[in-house]
């Protein structure tokens, strides 16, 4: 599978309850792209791993990464490869922060061996759009969205991993500087409710894409 694509391939990033899947579905119906959206609900161990991350970490991890790179696959297949723009409400790298988070030391490095196996001819997205957001704004969320295996989740988990998040984008940044990543202040951008707010990421991806040479 090659990763050599001259098509927009957008990624929507940042930690659960930031909008990730709000603002990819506005930018998708905006440019007229095709929508890729993560397997959340379907995820047999999700409430378990909420109840009892310790127990049930490993296998939810290995089911998200299952699901991603058939995703991925078939996205490259079905879109990119045919020249068809795509915009996606997460990147595959979200696997290894939530993995290592999650796992033990010695799951951690059986999983990073299988994501280094699984991702490497994967299409990797040419534009991030990360949302960052305070614990109160991404809780406020969380909750106003109503998932049930949701409401058990532990505010110090989801404040390690908006840290972990943060760290990440940044080491990303370093390694891979050609990669344009758009951040965006959660607390104080409301793309839902606000046109305004997003005409304003519209108006700087389309920016970004431009300089990229992209087609828009």
């Amino acid at each position: 599978m090659s990763q050599q694509f001259r098509v927009p391939f957008i990624a929507v990033e940042g930690p659960i309850g930031a909008g990730k899947t709000s603002l990819a579905d506005l930018l998708s119906h905006h440019y007229n792209y095709a929508l890729l959206k993560e397997i959340v609900d379907e995820n047999p161990f999700l409430g378990k791993f909420y109840e009892n991350t310790e127990e049930w970490s490993f296998q939810t991890e290995m089911f998200f990464l299952c699901n991603r790179y058939k995703q991925l696959e078939d996205t490259y297949e079905n879109f990119l490869s045919q020249g068809h723009p795509v915009i996606s409400d997460y990147h595959i790298f979200k696997n290894l922060i939530f993995a290592k988070q999650t796992l033990s030391q010695d799951h951690f490095d059986k999983y990073d061996r299988i994501y280094r196996i699984l991702t490497n001819d994967l299409p990797k997205p040419n534009i991030i759009i990360y949302l960052d957001a305070s614990l109160p704004t991404l809780l406020e969320r969380i909750e106003m969205r109503g998932r049930t295996f949701e409401k058990s989740i532990d505010p110090l988990y989801l404040e390690t991993l908006s840290e972990n998040y943060r760290q990440f984008i940044k080491d990303h940044t370093r390694v891979y500087p050609h990669i344009p990543v758009l951040q965006i202040n959660g607390d104080k951008t409301d793309f839902v409710n606000n046109p305004h707010d997003l005409q304003r990421i519209i108006d700087q991806v389309t920016d970004i894409a431009d300089k990229q040479q992209s087609l828009f």
